[in-house]
């Protein structure tokens, strides 16, 4: 069986081999199909919040999406609408390959879903950094959250299951859960007319149960917001028998501002190795140059529309321009003749027995261990996974499958993928559009996602029996305390995966910045800027260089000119901004994919910021006494009454960088 990085169309790889023997072949309404049991795609879905009460749109189910039309992420009044994840059912043969869409109409069979949502972060452990690096040890320790509530199921929003079957079924409500007394809405389930799986998740209200004022980037008392995990299953019927379903699960996760963009190193690289690494999946013989190489240079590309460094560095006739077709067919020729060329942007990665915590090599992103002043540790950057450098190492050598040309062009719509591989498909699109950059602790979720005792199979969480009891893990989480046998490394529980993050996500996006340190560079490095931008091309600029009366000069300059996206939230303080967050985050702007004006000196598409309007004041947070003691130790730019823009406030000295407090400036 081909692993999924043989070619970007290669079949399933997390199903049962073909010498494992299973259950007799189901007659059904195609005789020889012989489906043997049921599996449920994606293996893991993503849904994300938005403020839009009603509106949404499905999520990505193949890894190369075409770009959507200006305006379709916002509703009619310019709400953030939400992102659901949609699931199938497929049924497969004794090989494993799928043989048939159980969920199609006319597939003759009977699939009932369940959904379990829940969310149960004030009840978990504050995050302080990811426990397992060595860095930990150096970080203050990993406390309870809200240590003085004694009813810890108070703390915990666990709505009962939800189940819907047929098509057009729902919506089913999550809104029987509650927090510290006070309902709150998880999200829906319902089906589409095809009978599939429509999860949609909360609509990105956060609050706190006393009206206290948000202070820090990930461990706020008293919060709660909104965004949820847990388990899909679903009963099938086939033929008259019913069918062993193989589970997924759900986690709905904070808006993706930047839609088109992906990071460097993604979550589906990072899953992949840890399956190869545990000899559940089989690295590849020899990588593809358009599946497994290409994808970084065209990543590091893409990163500059959400990014000025990444511009200058990778972009449209930046230094290293990644997207100049020429190169790139230069760097995809086996040949001796470009292999000092493929061994230079080979070398130019990151690798930490080399580079040591040097923040020049690519791909310019911060790491685990992320601190300012660094702690002079190789994860203060992020490197790609031990499998990406492995096969750049091999593409270096010229081992690799030059197929630059002759591979065929992305599939844009799942309808269009072979149906043998589109349970492959639905995962990576489902995985590459999320983070596993910095685990610090990450955007939609983050570092026990690399333990592989976490999985049944590549890519697929094992579940807990919904009548398991979780070990008590003491009011202090320590590295060992974690590899407790069947603790929260093996099967997980609804909430399980985004227990682990930032609460409320807001305070954690507000604080995700580039350049922390301005005297490196005012742009680099970076967090996430795939999800949450940091210099963006506003609608403004791009007129001006959609105007092609204007002189060139003048449009040239319009499209160098990259605005914070940050500046909604404000120049006063960074309480008002990560505040300022919690109640507007649906203003801050969508980075869509617009037409270019046509001429040589641009690219033929440019991805343009949908809005940028200040977010209304608030409750001053300075009339708050935490507020107010908080506001005192951030400091701001000098002259001018305070700083112009957002990235103007000094988050040098913010707790999501100040991880270390031994370590002083």
């Amino acid at each position: 069986m081909p692993s999924p990085g043989d070619s970007d169309r290669s079949a399933p790889a997390n199903l049962e081999r073909s010498d494992e023997p299973g259950p007799a072949p189901v007659a059904g309404d195609a005789p020889g199909d012989g489906i043997v049991k049921a599996v449920i795609y994606p293996p893991i879905g993503i849904a994300r919040v938005g403020n839009s009460p009603d509106d949404y749109f499905i999520g990505p189910e193949v890894p190369d999406p075409p770009a959507r039309p200006p305006g379709c992420y916002r509703d009619a009044e310019g709400r953030l609408k939400r992102q659901a994840a949609r699931f199938r059912v497929y049924g497969v043969d004794a090989r494993g390959r799928i043989v048939r869409d159980l969920t199609a109409k006319g597939s003759g069979a009977t699939v009932r879903w369940s959904v379990k949502l829940a969310n149960t972060k004030a009840a978990w452990y504050a995050f302080q950094l990811a426990l397992d690096i060595p860095e930990a040890a150096m970080a203050p320790p990993t406390m309870l959250r809200n240590p003085t509530v004694a009813d810890r199921a108070r703390l915990a929003i666990t709505p009962s299951a939800r189940r819907v079957e047929g098509p057009d079924a729902g919506p089913e409500r999550f809104d029987d859960g509650a927090f510290m007394g006070t309902p709150v809405y998880l999200g829906e389930i319902r089906t589409d007319e095809e009978g599939r799986l429509v999860v949609l998740g909360g609509r990105g209200v956060s609050r706190s149960s006393d009206g206290s004022i948000a202070i820090t980037f990930a461990n706020n008392e008293g919060w709660h917001d909104d965004v949820s995990d847990g388990p899909v299953t679903a009963e099938v019927t086939l033929g008259g028998r019913t069918l062993e379903a193989v589970p997924a699960w759900v986690v709905v996760a904070p808006p993706n501002y930047g839609p088109m963009r992906k990071s460097v190193r993604t979550m589906w690289d990072l899953m992949r190795d840890v399956a190869i690494k545990a000899g559940t999946l089989a690295a590849p013989r020899r990588p593809s140059y358009s599946s497994d190489i290409l994808p970084l240079f065209r990543r590091l590309a893409g990163l500059q529309w959400v990014n000025a460094g990444f511009a200058s560095g990778f972009g449209w006739k930046g230094l290293t321009d990644f997207t100049d077709e020429s190169l790139l067919k230069r760097l995809g020729d086996p040949t001796p003749a470009e292999q000092e060329l493929r061994r230079v942007v080979c070398n130019a990665f990151r690798r930490f027995d080399v580079d040591a915590w040097s923040p020049a090599p690519w791909p310019w992103v911060y790491g685990d261990a992320m601190n300012i002043p660094p702690p002079q540790s190789p994860r203060e950057f992020v490197a790609l996974t031990d499998t990406q450098l492995q096969m750049l190492k091999q593409w270096a050598a010229g081992d690799f499958e030059a197929d630059y040309d002759a591979a065929p062009g992305p599939y844009r719509d799942i309808d269009e993928v072979p149906l043998a591989e589109r349970g492959e498909s639905l995962t990576r699109a489902a995985l590459e559009f999320c983070l596993a950059d910095a685990f610090h602790p990450g955007c939609e979720m983050t570092w026990p996602v690399r333990v592989a005792t976490m999985y049944m199979e590549p890519f697929r969480w094992a579940h807990q029996a919904p009548d398991w009891i979780e070990p008590g893990l003491g009011s202090v989480l320590t590295a060992d305390v974690i590899t407790t046998p069947d603790g929260p490394f093996f099967g997980q529980v609804p909430g399980g995966i985004t227990r682990w993050m930032a609460v409320p996500w807001q305070t954690d996006t507000a604080s995700c910045s580039s350049g922390y340190d301005k005297s490196f560079d005012p742009y680099l490095p970076t967090f996430w800027p795939a999800r949450v931008p940091n210099q963006v091309l506003t609608k403004e600029n791009y007129a001006i260089v959609m105007d092609r009366s204007r002189p060139l000069d003048e449009r040239l300059a319009a499209f160098a000119d990259r605005t914070p996206w940050r500046n909604p939230l404000g120049s006063v303080s960074y309480t008002d901004q990560i505040n300022n967050m919690v109640r507007g985050f649906g203003q801050l702007g969508v980075v869509e994919a617009r037409p270019g004006p046509g001429d040589a000196a641009f690219p033929a598409e440019l991805e343009v910021e949908d809005q940028h309007p200040p977010i209304s004041a608030g409750p001053v947070a300075a009339a708050h006494p935490a507020g107010a003691a908080a506001a005192r130790t951030e400091a701001v730019a000098p002259g001018r009454g305070g700083p112009a823009s957002a990235d103007a406030v000094d988050l040098g000295g913010i707790e999501k960088v100040r991880r270390f407090p031994a370590i002083r400036r």
